[in-house]
């Protein structure tokens, strides 16, 4: 199972785990076994966590709750309570331990730790009204990242799931128009 990490942000990254939720949602995260390999993929957290059931449901809860303030965000609507509520509890967790070695820093801790690093990602994502929030531009997919181009014209939540097919699908549309038109 491949893993996107293209939202500029922990914590939207983990929401972007449940794929096109308006459609035909497909679930990256099963089980606990699928976060601790989420865990590993990601470069901003800590692997070689595990991740208990509850820890697991607790996970995905949090990952719910940053959707909903996310497209609340989006929406330019005040945050829902029972969402805000969950991410500043576990925002108030003990966090990650980091260290400094000559290779650059290290990061450590269990899933506690993990999940209140996501939630505090969250927070600070989500309070930085300055931040170009976007959700793709391809219909079907629901990722929500931070826009950090050049203008913020940033269209698509990354190039190799979405943005290629939309310019792929534009250029077979335009190439039936054309020989459609070559043909009359």
């Amino acid at each position: 199972m491949r893993f996107a990490f293209v939202s500029g942000s922990a914590a939207l990254d983990l929401a972007g785990t449940l794929k096109w939720r308006r459609t035909e949602p497909e679930e990256l995260l099963t089980g606990p076994a699928d976060l601790e390999r989420w865990l590993d993929a990601s470069a901003d957290l800590p692997g070689d966590v595990s991740v208990t059931q509850d820890a697991f449901r607790q996970a995905i809860s949090l990952r719910e709750a940053v959707y909903q303030l996310a497209t609340d965000r989006l929406a330019e609507r005040g945050f829902d309570r029972r969402a805000l509520d969950l991410v500043n509890g576990l925002a108030q967790g003990a966090g990650l331990t980091v260290q400094l070695s000559d290779t650059g820093t290290r990061r450590t801790g269990n899933i506690d730790a993990v999940l209140a690093e996501l939630a505090r990602d969250a927070v600070t994502v989500l309070a930085d009204r300055e931040a170009h929030m976007k959700e793709c531009g391809r219909p079907a997919c629901t990722r929500i990242y931070l826009d950090r181009s050049r203008g913020a014209r940033r269209t698509w939540c990354g190039m190799d799931e979405c943005g290629n097919r939309v310019k792929a699908a534009a250029y077979r549309a335009r190439k039936r128009r054309t020989d459609a038109a070559a043909a009359s």
